[in-house]
């Protein structure tokens, strides 16, 4: 089993309920693929840096996951039919990306003053 990070970017004219299906529709997918959910962090809606099918915000997400090589091109054929999203990435984390991706976690896990 493999580390991976998945950040996806969905199209801003979405509803709130809308976005939640969106999101579990992909987490349960990695699911029954038999993946291990590690953790997911919504970013909210997003300024774009440029306009991408003419949008210029759209609502970031991002799971952190383990899951076999040989799931990750189906997952992504899921993301490329799907027209609620506008962009996607999955980069396969090393020991040194994990171990930032934990300390990241960790910020993000801990109360602002």
């Amino acid at each position: 089993m493999n580390h991976y990070e998945t950040v996806f970017i969905l199209n801003p004219v979405l509803s709130e309920t809308q976005i939640k299906e969106t999101v579990k529709k992909f987490e349960d997918y990695l699911v029954s693929k038999g993946a291990e959910m590690m953790h997911k962090e919504d970013w909210g809606l997003k300024k774009l840096a440029y306009a991408i099918q003419h949008k210029k915000s759209g609502f970031y997400h991002l799971f952190e996951y383990k899951v076999s090589g040989e799931a990750i091109a189906p997952f992504e054929l899921e993301f490329r039919r799907d027209d609620s999203v506008m962009r996607y990435l999955t980069v396969k984390l090393d020991k040194h990306a994990a171990a930032w991706a934990e300390k990241r976690k960790a910020r993000v896990n801990t109360p602002k003053k």
